[in-house]
């Protein structure tokens, strides 16, 4: 049971981190959260970027400390977490910096 949970943990954090940076953008925009300047950038980037970033730090901690076992059982894990870094990165990059409100 352990080990499943060590396979599936990468691709729930994407999951978790998906439906986190889809919820700010979506309440981000109903709030106007666009016209509030933040810095260089505004609330609404920084509230999505700073999820966005905790989550790949999240993830890159699951790639180091993760694996666990030999062979094939450790390369699944190795796997899994991988497959949720790369997901993260790629399909959350165009939303967080390409984001419209209409």
């Amino acid at each position: 049971m352990i080990w499943m949970a060590r396979v599936l943990a990468g691709p729930v954090l994407w999951a978790v981190l998906f439906s986190a940076v889809y919820a700010l953008h979506g309440a981000g925009c109903h709030l106007g959260w666009s016209d509030r300047p933040l810095g260089f950038t505004d609330l609404h980037h920084a509230a999505m970027w700073t999820v966005w970033i905790g989550g790949l730090l999240l993830h890159a901690g699951l790639v180091v400390w993760m694996p666990a076992g030999q062979g094939r059982a450790r390369w699944i894990i190795v796997a899994g977490t991988w497959i949720g870094l790369v997901s993260s990165a790629f399909t959350l990059f165009p939303v967080i910096v390409t984001s419209t409100c209409f």
